[in-house]
């Protein structure tokens, strides 16, 4: 029998994200010309229509200068973690 693991939580993830930018004041512009990422991808993942890769959350990461645990780790927020007591 296989046991699948919980759905990520995709919404935790988007509102992370634009909390990190409306906490520093940031315009999509500005988080564009920090991370090096499109303004376009920047507003795709703030409104749900893609999730990026790694390495578009690990710009992330770099740019809000948090460790890229800080943004994943929500995908995570609503359930049990693997290797956890009681998983």
């Amino acid at each position: 029998m296989t046991i699948l693991p919980p759905d990520p939580d995709l919404t935790a993830l988007r509102v992370t994200l634009a909390r990190l930018r409306n906490e520093r004041g940031w315009t999509f512009d500005e988080l564009a010309r920090r991370s090096g990422l499109a303004r376009r991808t920047l507003i795709d993942l703030e409104h749900g229509r893609t999730t990026g890769s790694v390495t578009t959350w690990h710009a992330l990461a770099h740019a809000f200068d948090v460790p890229i645990e800080h943004l994943l780790g929500t995908l995570c927020a609503d359930h049990t973690l693997p290797g956890t007591p009681n998983s």
